[in-house]
This record gives structure tokens, C-alpha cells and sequence, in this order.
């Protein structure tokens, strides 16, 4: 197994909540506990390790609960939606990996930062929103929620009308510090949680939360850099980054130079709303500085951690 001295692992929604899954709270402790166990090695190797993590399935979840409930509880904005995934999943994700490392004879604390990561007010994203969350309306009542909310509603791949919702870029992750010093004390992280809690920093200097969701993978590189650690995991539903991805001559990738992942890239190669984002994210770890990404399903995250599966990305141009 390689021997990284830190490392920032991230967790795809998809990986906690499987789409073939149950989406029930039992199962999504089993999957973590699955990924706890092969991360005991990690640990015991000495590797500082910060854990971030997907929220899609669980905070549309909760947007679902929100508008179900709004004559019986006010809902809340999206913001705070987002902060009580971070909670939930988090205090999920570090007791389970506490209880395997105690299991495993290496007793660590693992402590979860609810994470605010400050976007630009002036996003391009905001007159534009792309990322569909919460649950399916049909045309008439989707006029009618859009008219009372303001709310952008689209179609979404036939299957009926949904909120589009902002994605801007992340730039800061304003708990760093706070961070670091857990990690150099020797804690594990849970942090960034759906990509952290949009928030912009208003003339005066103080924080605001806005109706936004941030790419997690985006934003967990932002902290990955930021941390100064050397490789970035990103865990995820496909065992390789793919060419020709569902396609007859799809080519499964193992070894890819950090120039090659953005020739693909422009070319097109990876989607926005899938693979995109993990390059990018890929790209701009290893732009600042990072020696190596490792991309690969969360059923080998320990086989790709020894070079034995998924996809590495490096430094350098080919």
C-alpha cells in the first residue's frame, strides 16, 4: 500500500446511497462501515487523513420532507437544509469509523466540522440555475410553486418538473484553520460535507448563506489544496474513469498525466453533470500542487490506495 503522509478522501453521495440501494439509514451505516474497514490501514499507516462527503440523495430528501410539512412546519432555505445533512451524515460517518478503529486496535478521535465554504456573489451560476433537487412536480403545480417561490423549475429527463438550483464555484472554505489544527493534533475529519454550506461574504465581512448547492468534489479539492496534503481519493459508483464512457468502444483508464486529463476534458470527454467535475477537481488538486488523484468505486477504495484499482492521475504531461 502506498504510505501517504495526508490525504483527503471523498465520498460520492452515490457511494453512502447507492442508486440500486434502499436508501434506508441501515444500509447507508453498512456501506460506511464497509469503507471504514478499508480505510484501517490508512490510519494505522500514519496518514493524517480529512473525509468529505456527498449529500445529494439525503439533503433532496429533506427538501422532499420541507415541502411535504409547509403547512405544518415553516420550511427551511436550502442553506440550512445542507447544514442538517452535514449534521446527519456526519455524526453517521464518524461513529462508524470510530467503532472500526477502536475495533482495530487504533483508537482515534473522529470529529465532524460543519463546514461554510464562501462562494462569489457574483457567480454566473446564480442567473443560471443547472442542479435539480428536491422531488418531481407535475407542469400545473410547478407553475404554481414557481410563481409563489421564485423558483426556477424545468423538466427533468421526462420523468416530470423539479427546483434547478444555483452550483457556483467554491473559493474558500472558511473553517481551514480550524481544520488543520484538528488534523495536526492528530483527529480525522469529516468536513465539506455536500460540498459545504454556500455561503458569500457581504461588504461588511460577515457571512450569509444563499439557496445554492456546491459540487462536493470541487469543493473538496479547494480544501485538499488548502490543507497542502499530497493525494486526493475521490470515491465513486464506476470502478475507472472511462473514454467513450457506455459506448461500444469504451477504454477503461488506469494511468492518466494530469495534461491528458484536460485534453479529455475539453474535448469533452467527461460530462458536467457526472465525470466533469472529478477531473476538474482532479486538475486543479495537482495544478496546486498535489502529487497524485486516485479515482475508483467505494468497494476498492483500499485495492486503488495500493495502485490495484481505479484510476490514478499524476502530475506531468504526456
Amino acid at each position: 500500500m502506498d504510505v501517504f503522509e495526508s490525504m483527503v478522501l471523498a465520498l460520492g453521495g452515490n457511494a453512502i446511497i447507492p442508486e440500486e440501494g434502499t436508501g434506508t439509514i441501515h444500509e447507508q451505516i453498512e456501506i460506511t462501515r464497509s469503507t471504514a474497514r478499508q480505510l484501517v490501514d490508512v490510519v494505522r499507516n500514519g496518514t493524517q487523513l480529512i473525509v468529505t462527503h456527498g449529500n445529494g440523495p439525503v439533503v433532496g430528501n429533506i427538501v422532499i420532507r420541507n415541502e411535504a410539512a409547509r403547512d405544518i412546519v415553516p420550511p427551511m432555505p436550502l442553506d440550512i437544509c445542507g447544514a442538517d445533512s452535514q449534521g446527519g451524515l456526519g455524526y453517521m460517518i464518524q461513529q462508524v469509523f470510530s467503532n472500526e478503529l477502536e475495533k482495530a486496535g487504533l483508537p482515534r478521535t473522529v470529529v465532524t466540522v460543519i463546514t461554510q465554504v464562501v462562494v462569489d456573489a457574483e457567480d454566473p451560476a446564480f442567473l443560471k440555475p443547472t442542479k435539480p433537487i428536491g422531488p418531481f412536480y407535475s407542469k400545473s403545480t410547478a407553475e404554481n410553486v414557481a410563481a409563489e417561490k421564485g423558483w426556477v423549475v424545468v423538466e427533468d429527463a421526462g420523468r416530470g418538473y423539479r427546483r434547478v438550483v444555483p452550483s457556483p464555484r467554491p473559493l474558500e472554505i472558511v473553517e481551514a484553520q480550524v481544520i488543520r489544527e484538528l488534523v495536526h493534533a492528530g483527529r480525522i475529519v469529516v468536513a465539506v460535507g455536500g460540498g459545504g454550506i454556500p455561503v458569500v461574504r457581504d461588504p461588511d465581512g460577515s457571512l450569509r448563506g444563499v439557496e445554492a448547492v456546491i459540487d462536493k468534489d470541487l469543493a473538496s479539492s479547494v480544501l485538499a489544496r488548502e490543507q497542502g496534503v499530497e493525494a486526493f481519493v475521490i470515491v465513486t459508483a464506476v470502478p475507472k474513469v472511462a473514454l467513450s464512457f457506455g459506448k461500444p468502444d469504451q477504454v477503461d483508464v488506469d494511468l492518466m498525466s494530469v495534461s491528458e486529463a484536460a485534453r479529455y476534458l475539453e474535448a469533452g470527454e467527461f460530462p458536467p453533470g457526472s465525470m466533469g467535475p472529478k477531473i476538474r477537481s482532479a486538475i486543479e488538486f495537482l495544478e496546486g500542487g498535489g502529487k497524485e488523484v486516485i479515482i475508483a468505486s467505494y468497494r476498492e477504495i483500499a485495492l486503488a490506495i495500493q495502485g490495484k484499482a481505479g484510476t490514478r492521475i499524476v502530475p506531468g504531461s504526456t
